[in-house]
């Protein structure tokens, strides 16, 4: 038989089994969630970015609070520093210098002119402030306050050669120095009414609470500084001869009596026995010439003439501002009304005591005058 021969038989084939099929999604991943668990998973992300959007705004919100909480605080602490400097290093030592009593004129006017321009630092001051819109209408006041206070010392310097002159010009410089303390005076009440309380609001107003607010008192003794006699007389170191302290300045006061004389005709005391006759006129004018014989310069000596005869008694006082020390004053007193005429009349004439004066033999004389008619 041939080897190819048996190739009748039929030929057996071997198979592998098949594979399973693996489902036609397997390719393209997992299964779409179906539609109640995507709206499910959609909600919980918009609520999550709602949670992230709200803290990032409490966030924000929180950093501006405590900004502008921050920045309250801070211009009230700014406004306690300048006001304390303009009450502590400006206001205490111009009313000191000013109550020191009589000293060169010159050295007071510089002092008072450095007081000034530390004034006008704290207006510069204030203006730079970084100022909460809540505050806006409190640092409008507070630069009125202080610009008061560095306008009144800017005047008050200028007035002070003035003051430390004679007659009418220093009493006119008195006057004007009286009327420019007003000016602290008002920075005081604008202070209290409006700075204070509009600081308090602004903070009240935020939720800032147990913060101390500064006050203020520029003007120390009050409403004394507007009368121009008590200026004078803290400012010339005399009431009458009286220092700061209310008592008699060291050393000799008093006045003495030189002469009296109506128009050309001189009185004669009438402890020599002499008898002045003397025209009477519609306006008798008696002029008085005394001297100041103490150690200081004294204000507000009074001098008076009183006429007796016939009929009332006549008294006219007249009050001098201020005597110099060791100068002689001239001072004419109108009579006001008609003296008694054809009679013998008696002529007093005094100048009254002042402080600390001991000797007053020489503040009075008595004249016997007759006045006629024609």
């Amino acid at each position: 038989m041939s080897f190819f021969d048996e190739g009748d038989e039929p030929t057996r084939v071997r198979t592998r089994p098949a594979r399973p099929r693996r489902p036609a999604t397997g390719s393209r991943g997992p299964a779409p969630p179906d539609r109640q668990t995507a709206r499910t998973r959609q909600a919980i992300a918009l609520a999550g970015l709602v949670v992230l959007i709200i803290l990032i705004v409490l966030f924000v919100n929180g950093c501006l609070n405590s900004r502008k909480e921050n920045a309250l605080k801070d211009y009230n602490r700014n406004v306690t520093a300048v006001i304390n400097d303009s009450d502590g290093s400006v206001g205490k030592p111009f009313f000191q210098l000013m109550a020191q009593g009589a000293r060169n004129a010159s050295d007071l006017q510089g002092q008072v002119r450095q007081l000034q321009a530390n004034a006008e630092d704290d207006v510069k001051r204030a203006k730079a402030f970084s100022v909460p819109g809540d505050m806006s209408a409190a640092q409008r006041n507070l630069e009125l306050v202080l610009n008061l206070r560095a306008e009144g010392l800017t005047k008050i310097a200028g007035l002070i050669p003035s003051a430390f002159g004679r007659g009418q010009t220093a009493d006119g410089a008195m006057r004007s120095i009286a009327a420019e303390m007003q000016s602290f005076l008002a920075s005081d009440v604008v202070y209290r009414a409006r700075v204070e309380p509009l600081i308090n609001d602004g903070l009240v107003k935020n939720g800032i609470h147990g913060q101390e607010i500064a006050g203020s008192r520029f003007m120390t003794n009050g409403v004394a500084w507007l009368n121009p006699t008590y200026v004078s007389d803290r400012l010339t170191g005399s009431s009458t001869g009286t220092g700061t302290t209310g008592q008699p300045t060291p050393g000799l006061h008093g006045h003495g009596l030189l002469s009296t004389a109506i128009g050309d005709k001189v009185l004669q005391p009438s402890t020599t026995g002499a008898v002045t006759t003397v025209p009477a006129s519609a306006n008798v004018t008696f002029t008085v010439k005394f001297a100041n014989q103490g150690d200081s310069d004294e204000r507000n000596v009074k001098v008076s003439v009183n006429v007796k005869g016939a009929g009332k008694n006549i008294t006219v006082p007249k009050t001098i501002a201020q005597t110099k020390t060791k100068e002689t004053q001239t001072v004419n007193i109108p009579l006001g009304e008609a003296p008694p005429v054809g009679t013998g009349t008696t002529v007093t004439v005094s100048i009254a005591k002042v402080p600390g004066e001991e000797n007053l033999t020489n503040n009075r004389s008595q004249y016997t005058v007759i006045f006629t008619r024609g």
